[in-house]
């Protein structure tokens, strides 16, 4: 009787081991979905979602929408004819702008919405605007915000950017390049990268600026990477796409 005894209770923990392990294997299939073929399935989807938003502001040749306000550029070095429009403040989960960054790759570019709540705009793969921040082209700091990981991850290459790289906003007027100059880690409390001069505190609005903000580590949601950029141009939709759409593209 005691080794028949003995011999089930090896079989039950041999049982449970097996169980075990394949939760086990269940968890990290789990994970691989998330961090790799989920993120990669999203985000195809939102290349082609946005390259379709984008191809549609392409064709289009009138003039820009009513909504629009336009501004002149502050810097002396800018001709005094250079007109550039600012679109009005989105509504809430609006589209209004196609984000693209070629060091990220020539097929990476994600729609941007107003605001950025997370169950229906960041963990919809989307780009979110910062409400109240500027718009692109207007003075100030136009920032926005997206996921590292998960939901398409747009903003997973964040660590890659090179100084002056491209990062280019387009909306249904054109196409705004902004050149980015460095990298900060912060604490999620610093809301002083939203600041219409980033991290000056009581300074009023002298340029043009974007920022982008996303979690440091990937995992860790008490930290912010930020990635700050300058204006640099801005290109008519009926001048057709800019340089700087392919300049430093990777492969």
């Amino acid at each position: 009787m005691g080794e028949a005894h003995q011999r089930r209770r090896v079989s039950v923990i041999g049982v449970l081991g097996e169980i075990l392990i394949t939760i086990g294997v269940v968890a990290l299939l789990y994970v691989a979905w998330q961090m790799w073929i989920g993120d990669w399935i999203i985000g195809s989807q939102k290349h082609n979602e946005a390259s379709a938003l984008s191809q549609s502001w392409t064709q289009q040749t009138t003039a820009p929408t009513e909504s629009a306000t336009r501004i002149p550029p502050p810097t002396p070095t800018d001709t005094a004819d250079l007109i550039v429009p600012v679109l009005a403040q989105p509504e809430h989960g609006q589209q209004f702008g196609v984000m693209f960054v070629p060091r990220f790759g020539p097929d990476w570019q994600f729609t941007i919405a107003g605001g950025t709540t997370r169950k229906d705009i960041l963990d919809q793969g989307e780009i979110g605007h910062y409400v109240d921040t500027a718009m692109p082209g207007d003075i100030g700091n136009t920032v926005y915000a997206a996921h590292r990981w998960t939901s398409g991850a747009p903003f997973d290459p964040i660590d890659k950017l090179v100084i002056g790289d491209a990062i280019v906003v387009q909306t249904p007027d054109g196409w705004y390049t902004y050149r980015f100059r460095t990298l900060e880690y912060v604490q999620d409390t610093q809301v002083e990268v939203l600041l219409p001069v980033p991290q000056q505190v009581g300074v009023a609005a002298n340029g043009r600026y974007l920022t982008l903000t996303s979690c440091a580590p990937k995992l860790n949601m008490l930290e912010r990477i930020i990635a700050y950029a300058v204006f640099d141009s801005f290109t008519p939709t009926a001048d057709g796409p800019p340089a700087s759409l392919t300049e430093g593209v990777t492969a």
